[in-house]
């Protein structure tokens, strides 16, 4: 199993299929939030939800598409992070995330995402690291605007949310920008 200790607190694991209950219970608390800004909640409630998630992830993991890690902070989960896709012919990886609510504003994510920079770039080969998020989702736009990353556009009409058509902002970082 991949696991990988960002500081003394934060550490990212591979998703497996014991964090699915581990997934449910964080994921019901905070429900209402993850829908404003992810189209997935509506449709993962219960344990097996989750571990679809799971077996869906490590096969792509395994095939060198993406690679989807739990983050647990001092030993709880409270989140996912990691490469939402990685495309090899590109050389480019998109991060995605997402962190309960409660464990926002602690600099946790920021962190995630500069270690997921640094294996991109160094472990990867790749050339290029993106990140896309609602326009309207000023904390993730944050998170890309403290990792340095360029504000590349808006696409418009990118994605439904349960119902609600959001504009992204895309974000980039190229390597020799670090």
């Amino acid at each position: 199993m991949f696991t990988q200790q960002v500081d003394e607190n934060i550490e990212l694991a591979l998703v497996q299929p014991s964090f699915a209950a581990l997934y449910v219970d964080l994921a019901k608390d905070n429900y209402d939030y993850l829908e404003q800004w992810l189209a997935w909640p509506p449709h993962n409630k219960v344990e097996a939800d989750f571990k679809g998630f799971v077996e869906q992830c490590l096969t792509e993991y395994a095939t060198g598409k993406s690679m989807v890690c739990g983050v647990f902070y001092q030993g709880d989960l409270v989140g996912t992070a990691g490469f939402n896709s990685i495309n090899h012919d590109l050389k480019k990886a998109e991060l995605g995330y997402w962190l309960g609510a409660s464990m926002q504003g602690h600099g946790i994510i920021t962190k995630v995402n500069k270690h997921l920079i640094n294996i991109a770039f160094n472990e990867l080969g790749m050339d290029k690291v993106q990140l896309c998020a609602a326009e309207h989702n000023l904390p993730s736009r944050a998170v890309a605007q403290r990792l340095g990353m360029t504000l590349e556009g808006i696409i418009t009409n990118a994605e439904n949310l349960n119902g609600r058509i959001v504009d992204h902002a895309i974000y980039g970082l190229l390597k020799e920008q670090r």
